[in-house]
Order: structure tokens, then C-alpha cells, then sequence
């Protein structure tokens, strides 16, 4: 019988260990790049915190898309269905620029003129929080039947939080 054998070739240790370092630097530079690219687009996406319902209504390039959109709880219009967990109501356009976000929202709500949007969310449990002139920040979609469909709502009442002042009790 004939023998067979079979050796490997030597690969001088110099080569082995070089492409070895070649391998992880682009590994390395692969990963580095993926962390900033996930930065930079989250800081962007991130940059406006919200826009008004003026915005949104008068700027058909956002139907479709996903938007951050702020207005004033009209409270007349809360519709909540609690067996389908169905939330519906109607936010007014708030400016952006006020000093005074308690007047603004009861002028926003009260105000006929104002730009509204109906809004509706599904799967959500009605927030205590959610009454009227109250302030919606919502996330979610303006479709071009004219509804704004929320996957995402926080609310901010500023009457919740004002200070109260301590009753005075009189020593008899």
C-alpha cells in the first residue's frame, strides 16, 4: 500500500498575525461607522421636538408621514371607547411662541378661527391627563382623509400644576 500524507504549509507567523489585524481594523471601522450613522440620524429625526396644526394642515408633503404634532385638548370632542380602547378628540393649533401656555390654550380652544385636527388613536387607555385645554404632543400620521392617526400622545395640563395656595388656619 502506498502512503499518503499531507502537511500543511507553513505560513511564516509575520502574515498570519497581519491579516489578522486587517480583519479587525475593518471590523472595527465597519462597526464605528454603523454607531455614528445611528447618531447622527436619531439627532436629526429628533430636531424639531413638534410642529403646530397650522403646519401640518397647510403642508400636504407631510401626509403619510410620521410627524410630532402639539395642539390644545378641545374637550368637548373626547370620544373614548373603552371596550375597543378607541380614543377620539379634536386638538386646535397652539403658536409657538407664548409665554403664558395656560392662556394660550384656553385662547386656542375657545378661539372658532383656529386651525383644528381630529385626532384617533387605537389600543389606548384614556390618560387622566386628557381633558380639555389641555396641551396633546402626539406622534403618529396626518392621512388625506383630514385624520391625524396617533401612536403616541403625552399630555401636559397646566391647571395641574399650578400652585396652590395653603389655606390659612386661625389659631382660636
Amino acid at each position: 500500500m502506498a502512503e499518503i500524507s499531507w502537511e500543511k504549509p507553513s505560513v511564516p507567523s509575520a502574515q498570519l498575525k497581519s491579516a489578522d489585524r486587517w480583519k479587525f481594523l475593518v471590523g472595527g471601522v465597519l462597526l464605528l461607522g454603523a454607531v455614528v450613522y445611528l447618531i447622527v440620524s436619531g439627532t436629526m429625526s429628533g430636531a424639531q421636538f413638534f410642529m403646530t396644526v397650522d403646519e401640518l394642515v397647510n403642508n400636504a408633503d407631510y401626509v403619510g408621514k410620521t410627524v410630532r404634532l402639539s395642539g390644545a385638548v378641545d374637550g368637548n370632542t373626547i370620544a373614548y371607547d373603552g371596550e375597543n380602547l378607541i380614543l377620539d378628540f379634536t386638538i386646535a393649533n397652539i403658536p409657538t411662541d407664548t409665554t403664558d401656555l395656560a392662556l394660550t390654550l384656553h385662547t386656542a380652544v375657545t378661539d372658532p378661527n383656529a386651525s383644528r385636527i381630529q385626532v384617533h388613536m387605537e389600543n389606548e387607555v384614556k390618560p387622566d391627563l386628557l381633558r380639555h385645554e389641555a396641551q396633546a404632543i402626539l406622534t403618529g400620521q396626518f392621512h388625506a382623509d383630514g385624520v391625524f392617526y396617533a401612536s403616541e400622545l403625552l399630555l401636559k395640563c397646566p391647571s395641574r400644576y399650578e400652585e396652590g395656595v395653603p389655606q390659612q388656619i386661625e389659631a382660636s
